[in-house]
């Protein structure tokens, strides 16, 4: 749900990330994304291209905007004795806009770490309205229990994760079992879901442009996260910024949280200081680790190395 500015931009294509040191581009993409650049602007040029094997632009369903890409652990990386964790994420965006080059940077992070990551694209509004991006993120997971064991990666070992708008899709497919269901499949099939600053207890609307994704003021009760928090729910990890200014961490991570804890599910939550909520996401991408401790507290969920991978 961040929101890059026209006013924003010019600055953001000035910054020359070729040119720039290490330091000097660090410094540069994190002044990037507190003035609101997309993370492609400000974290791509900081991802390192040498600690994961790649495919770009794979479709999981026949529209343009159903596609994903891979990333995968260098085959130096040891597999975890659980077997290696396969993550789908999901980005954020208002679920107006977002792409997946974005967020390569998560991708990056994750396959370093010894997972299977996909990074998929969904339809977004207005040319699909709420429930669409949804049954969009379903064929997308669909996909990945389809191709976990070809691609390295174990089929009980699948995981759900998103960020903002995208953290609302990932706690919709591991709590409401409509969209996965449709799909021949089940949220009991997932080892676990983790959500990063995402809102789950939204109404009413206010934002003009989530008004026309969700069809305000006919948005179904049944479309927010929490109606569906059950002990049914797989394990659980959300994290969000405890100043998050555009998400309200109370009502929507501690609220989910709470609701999830009191029916029996095992879920922790985590209130991060000093980050924002474009920034505690920003935190994944390794050169910038510093900002929060998502990195280990995402890896230690999955059972993953919690130091960091070379």
């Amino acid at each position: 749900m961040n929101r890059p500015t026209d006013a924003d931009a010019p600055a953001c294509s000035r910054a020359g990330p070729r040119s720039l040191n290490r330091r000097t581009g660090l410094l540069a993409a994190l002044g990037a994304l507190l003035s609101g650049c997309s993370a492609t602007q400000a974290l791509d040029r900081l991802v390192a291209r040498n600690t994961y094997q790649g495919q770009d632009d794979v479709p999981y369903g026949p529209d343009p905007r159903q596609r994903l890409d891979l990333f995968r652990p260098l085959d130096t990386v040891p597999a975890p004795a659980a077997g290696r964790p396969l993550v789908v994420f999901f980005y954020g965006g208002s679920w107006t806009r977002g792409e997946r080059a974005d967020y390569r940077f998560v991708g990056e992070a994750l396959a370093a770490s010894g997972a299977v990551a996909l990074v998929a694209d969904y339809r977004l509004s207005p040319q699909v309205r709420y429930p669409d991006f949804l049954r969009d993120c379903a064929l997308a997971v669909k996909w990945a229990f389809d191709q976990a064991q070809a691609l390295g990666a174990d089929p009980a070992r699948v995981f759900i994760m998103g960020h903002s708008a995208g953290a609302y899709n990932a706690a919709m497919m591991a709590l409401d079992g409509r969209w996965l269901g449709e799909q021949g499949l089940s949220p009991r099939r997932l080892a676990g879901w983790i959500g990063i600053a995402g809102p789950y207890d939204f109404l009413p609307i206010g934002d003009p442009e989530v008004q026309v994704a969700f069809n305000w003021p006919a948005t179904p009760a049944d479309s927010q996260p929490l109606a569906h928090a059950s002990g049914a729910a797989p394990r659980t990890l959300l994290l969000a910024a405890a100043t998050d200014s555009l998400v309200n961490p109370r009502r929507n991570t501690e609220g989910l949280g709470r609701r999830l804890s009191a029916a029996g599910t095992d879920v922790s939550v985590h209130l991060l200081d000093g980050v924002s909520h474009v920034t505690v996401m920003a935190a994944l991408a390794r050169p910038l680790n510093w900002l929060a401790p998502v990195l280990p507290l995402v890896r230690d969920f999955l059972g993953l190395p919690t130091g960091r991978t070379k």
